[in-house]
């Protein structure tokens, strides 16, 4: 995983109600474009799972 993938994920383990894509977004300091980016390689990878526009951390 890249830098901005890590980070993705360290906010969202904070999360237990999961997070939009613009709160992470705000949280991290990137634009919305970067991390849906970060956020698509993550869910392709099995890593998040996205329900109502919200992120969180798959139950692997």
């Amino acid at each position: 995983m890249g830098k901005l993938e890590d980070i993705v994920v360290s906010t969202l383990e904070s999360s237990d109600e999961g997070l939009t894509l613009a709160e992470i977004a705000e949280r991290i300091g990137q634009s919305e474009k970067k991390v849906f980016k970060a956020l698509r390689k993550l869910f392709n990878k099995g890593i998040i799972d996205s329900e109502n526009r919200r992120y969180k951390l798959s139950n692997r």
